[in-house]
């Protein structure tokens, strides 16, 4: 079975009822849980109000780095990440690719969703684009040492994942790895420990091989561990294992259906 470790529910364009067909699409697939992500703290309680009929799905919250029109208070979001659906904090981080001049207000909601992990001990959940440097200084400064979490949508240098797991991160692999141009990641992703790997879609973008053009899915995690699988040169049963059994270490709040 697998999990799909990164999905925008709540960004698929679809109805309570085909939302509900999409999931079961999935779990038909093999799919046996769903990590619904945060990118606004304003927009939350539509998001978890959208999926909290489903079971095998849970929440993260938190504002993604290019939504800092978004933007709220320390206090604002530690209130909502402390409530019980709430199982990690995220997605935060950094991305200087598509938004350099919001850098130091990236960098303090960046490390303010840090601290509440902190406090609550719940997993961060990180976006990082052409800022390696940034990100992994304010997790050495910022981090407590029992504060885990996942470099999520991972496109950046085995040298960036090693210092991440270093200070006990997983790093999630998206559909990118089944893209053509994306040779280095290729070559980062069979050298990374299974013990450290999990697999998402981030639906409804980034829809993998062989549904590029097409509104990704949590269905298509599948073709993402297939690929993987073939890189890594083992059986995708024993990847989905892997991959499943490191998610639910991760977030450990999750309840197994």
């Amino acid at each position: 079975m697998f999990v799909d470790s990164h999905c925008h529910l709540d960004r698929l364009d679809k109805t309570p009822e085909q939302l509900a067909q999409t999931l079961e699409q999935a779990r038909a697939a093999g799919v046996e849980h769903f990590l619904c992500v945060s990118v606004s703290v304003k927009d939350y309680d539509s998001m978890q109000e959208a999926v909290k009929d489903f079971r095998d799905v849970s929440v993260s919250c938190g504002v993604h780095p290019l939504h800092q029109e978004d933007a709220c208070s320390y206090e604002e979001l530690l209130e909502k990440a402390s409530r019980p659906e709430v199982v990690a904090i995220g997605e935060t981080g950094l991305d200087y690719y598509y938004s350099s001049d919001t850098r130091e207000v990236q960098k303090q909601s960046f490390i303010d969703h840090i601290k509440v992990a902190n406090e609550l001990n719940k997993p961060l959940i990180i976006h990082t684009r052409d800022a390696r440097e940034d990100t992994i200084a304010l997790l050495k400064q910022y981090k407590a040492p029992h504060t885990q979490g996942v470099l999520h949508c991972f496109t950046e240098s085995l040298e960036m994942a090693e210092q991440a797991m270093a200070m006990d991160f997983y790093i999630s692999i998206s559909g990118i790895v089944t893209f053509k141009a994306a040779q280095e990641l290729k070559e980062v992703v069979k050298q990374l420990p299974l013990e450290r790997l999990l697999i998402e879609t981030d639906s409804p973008w980034l829809a993998p091989v062989p549904h590029r053009g097409k509104p990704n899915e949590p269905a298509y995690v599948t073709d993402v561990a297939r690929y993987i699988a073939d890189l890594k040169e083992m059986p995708v049963a024993e990847l989905a294992k892997i991959t499943t059994d490191n998610f639910y270490r991760l977030f450990d709040l999750v309840t197994k259906e």
